[in-house]
C-alpha cells in the first residue's frame, strides 16, 4: 500500500461584507418594503375597504347582498345606468373622431402652428372638469349669450355631453397624438412606388397601426365620462347618472352603503376596459422596428387646408368655451350689469372656500408634485435597475398599475371607508392635508410611474455594472448620475402631478375637512349655492395657476437641461 499524505484543508476565506454593499442592500431591499407597505396602505386596502362595506351585512353597512340585489333590480338603478350608458357612450363616439382628426392633423400634415394648436388643445387638462359646465350655463343657459342656437335647453342630456366632449379631448388627443407618432417611412415608399392612394395607404398602413390606441382613448373616454360628477353637478339637471348619485349618497345623505354598492358598479367598465386594452396590447406588439425610418409628411395644399380647417374650428370651439368661463368671472352681474370688476374674487364674504381653499390646493399640488415625483421615481428605478426580488417587483408593478383601472371616485370613497374605520390608526389622518396628498399621488401613480419607466428603460444596464465595478454605492449612482439623465421625464412628472393635483376633484370631495378645503371643491360648493360667478372666479384661477406652472416649469428646465443634458448634445465634427 501506498502511503497518504494528509494535505492541510484551505481555510475558505470569508469576504467581508462592505459599507457601500450594505448600504446598497439598504436602499434596494429596505425601498422596496417600504414602498411596499405605501402602497398597500394607499391602494389596496382602501379597494379591499369598499367591497367589504358594500357586501357587509353588519349595521350601518351595505346591507349584504340582499342590499346589492334589491339595487341592481330597481328601476331606479336601471333608470341611472341607462343615463350613464347613453352619456358615456355619446361622447366617446364624439370626441374620439374628433380627436383622431386633430391628432392627424399634428402628425401627419404640415400644418403651420402646430406647437400653439397643441398647447390650445391641452386647456381642458388645466382646469376642474365643472368648468366647462359653467362656461356652456353662460353660453346656453337661460340667459346665455347664445342661449338661442340650442334646440334644446342646457340642462339635460345635451349639457352633460358638451360639457364631458370638452373635459374629455384632450386626453383621448394625447393617446392617439402617441400612437400617430410612430410610422415608418419605408412602408409609405412602398405603398407610393405600388400606386397606391392616400386613402389605401392609410387603410392598409395606419389604421392598422392605430386601431389599438382608438379603442384605448373609446375606453378612457367612456371610464372618465362614467364616472365623473362635475360636469352633471352643474349642467345635468334633472338628466341624473351614477357617478352623481353616488356623490349625492354619500356626501349629501350620509348613505355610504349605497355609494359603496354604486362606486363598485362604476369600477366594473374601467376594469373590462383595462383588461381589454392589456390583451390588445399584448397581441398587437410593436408596431416599429429598429430599422425604421422617420416618416415626414408630402406637401399637399388641399389636404393641409382642410385638416387646418378642422383644428381652427375644435380650438375656436374651446376657446369660446374657456374665454367665456374668464370673461364671466370679470363681470359683475350677469346679464343685467356686464362691466368688468374683480368682485367675483373677493372670496372673503362667500361661501365655498375662498382664498384659504385656494391656498391649500396650492400649498397640496407643490407637495403631490414633489414628493410624489421623488417616490415615483424612486421606485420604478428600485424596479427597473436592480436585481433580486423578483417576486416583490411582480406584486409591486401590480399595485402600481392598479390606480389605472380605479376611478377617482371609487378611490375616494375607499379612503372614506378606511381611513375612517374606529379603531384604526391611521384614522388620525382623516381629513388632513397629509391623506390628501396621499391620496392625490395614488390617484395618479400609474402614468407617472409609465413615464418614469420609459425613460429607465432607455438607459443601459452598463450604467449599473460600472457603478458595481467601481464599487460606487448604488444610491450615490442613482443620485450622481440616473436623475440627471432622466432628467426631462422626471420634470414631466413634476408638471403632470402638479396640474391634477390643481384640478382634481373626484376623490379629494370626499377627504376634505373646513380647514383643508381644496379650491376644485370649491367650485363645487359655490355652484351649489348659486354663486356661479364665484365658481368661475375659482376655476379661473386654477387654470392661470396650472398654466403658469406649467410654463415655468418649461422655462426653467431649459437652463437645467443645458448644464445637466449637455452630453446629449452631437460632438462637433460629428
Amino acid at each position: 500500500m501506498s502511503a497518504q499524505i494528509a494535505l492541510p484543508i484551505p481555510h475558505k476565506q470569508v469576504r467581508q461584507t462592505s459599507r457601500a454593499e450594505i448600504g446598497d442592500r439598504v436602499f434596494v431591499v429596505g425601498g422596496k418594503v417600504l414602498l411596499l407597505c405605501l402602497l398597500s396602505v394607499a391602494v389596496l386596502m382602501p379597494l379591499l375597504a369598499i367591497f367589504w362595506r358594500g357586501f357587509s351585512s353588519d349595521a350601518g353597512q351595505g346591507g349584504g347582498l340582499v342590499a346589492a340585489r334589491e339595487l341592481l333590480t330597481s328601476d331606479n338603478f336601471h333608470w341611472l345606468l341607462g343615463n350613464s350608458l347613453k352619456v358615456s357612450l355619446s361622447v366617446a363616439a364624439i370626441v374620439v373622431p374628433l380627436a383622431y382628426l386633430f391628432a392627424y392633423a399634428l402628425q401627419r400634415t404640415l400644418i403651420p402652428g402646430k406647437a400653439i394648436w397643441r398647447g390650445m388643445s391641452l386647456l381642458p387638462l388645466m382646469a376642474p372638469s365643472m368648468l366647462p359646465g359653467i362656461a356652456l350655463v353662460y353660453l346656453f343657459g337661460n340667459q346665455g349669450l347664445l342661449r338661442g342656437l340650442l334646440p334644446e335647453n342646457i340642462y339635460g342630456f345635451w349639457g352633460i355631453v358638451l360639457g364631458e366632449v370638452i373635459y374629455t379631448f384632450p386626453h383621448a388627443l394625447m393617446i392617439l397624438l402617441s400612437a400617430l407618432s410612430l410610422a415608418d417611412a419605408r412602408l409609405f415608399d412602398a405603398a407610393s412606388s405600388m400606386g397606391a392612394s392616400p386613402a389605401k395607404a392609410f387603410r392598409s398602413i395606419t389604421w392598422p397601426a392605430t386601431r389599438q390606441a382608438v379603442f384605448a382613448a373609446f375606453c378612457l373616454v367612456f371610464t372618465l365620462t362614467i364616472t365623473d360628477f362635475g360636469v352633471p353637478v352643474v349642467v345635468g339637471g334633472d338628466y341624473q347618472v351614477l357617478a352623481l348619485e353616488a356623490y349625492k349618497a354619500v356626501v349629501g345623505q350620509q348613505q355610504f352603503g349605497r355609494g359603496a354598492l354604486i362606486g363598485m358598479v362604476l369600477l366594473l367598465p374601467a376594469l373590462f376596459s383595462f383588461g381589454v386594452d392589456a390583451w390588445l396590447r399584448r397581441r398587437h406588439g410593436d408596431s416599429m422596428s429598429g430599422r425604421a425610418q422617420v416618416f415626414q409628411p408630402a406637401p399637399s395644399r388641399l389636404r393641409d387646408g382642410c385638416y387646418l380647417v378642422i383644428v381652427l374650428l375644435i380650438c375656436a370651439a374651446l376657446l369660446l368655451v374657456f374665454g367665456m368661463a374668464v370673461y364671466s368671472s370679470l363681470v359683475k352681474f350677469w346679464p343685467y350689469n356686464l362691466s368688468l370688476s374683480l368682485n367675483h374674487y373677493q372670496f372673503g364674504d362667500t361661501a365655498g372656500g375662498g382664498w384659504l381653499a385656494y391656498g391649500n390646493s396650492v400649498k397640496m399640488a407643490l407637495c403631490t408634485a414633489l414628493i410624489g415625483s421623488g417616490l415615483i421615481f424612486t421606485g420604478a428605478y428600485l424596479m427597473e435597475k436592480t436585481r433580486g426580488q423578483r417576486g416583490l417587483n411582480l406584486v409591486l408593478r401590480m399595485l402600481s398599475f392598479v390606480p389605472m383601472a380605479v376611478p377617482g371616485l371609487v378611490l375616494g370613497l375607499g379612503y372614506v371607508f378606511f381611513f375612517n374605520l374606529s379603531g384604526n390608526p391611521l384614522h388620525v389622518f382623516y381629513g388632513t392635508m397629509t391623506l390628501l396628498v396621499v391620496c392625490t399621488i395614488a390617484h395618479y401613480l400609474t402614468t407617472a410611474q409609465m413615464t418614469a419607466t420609459t425613460a429607465l428603460r432607455q438607459l443601459d444596464a452598463e450604467f449599473e455594472a460600472a457603478a458595481l465595478s467601481l464599487k460606487a454605492p448604488l444610491y450615490r449612482h442613482y443620485l450622481r448620475v440616473t436623475v440627471p439623465i432622466c432628467l426631462p421625464a422626471l420634470l414631466d412628472i413634476v408638471r403632470y402631478l402638479f396640474v391634477s393635483a390643481m384640478t382634481t376633484v373626484s376623490a379629494a370631495i370626499f377627504l376634505y375637512s373646513p380647514d383643508t378645503i381644496l379650491a376644485a371643491v370649491a367650485v363645487l360648493n359655490m355652484d351649489d349655492a348659486g354663486n356661479v360667478g364665484g365658481a368661475a372666479a375659482m376655476s379661473t384661477l386654477i387654470l392661470f395657476t396650472s398654466a403658469g406652472v406649467s410654463l415655468l416649469l418649461a422655462w426653467t428646465s431649459r437652463g437645467l437641461l443645458r448644464r445637466s443634458q449637455a452630453w446629449r448634445q452631437t460632438a462637433p465634427g460629428n
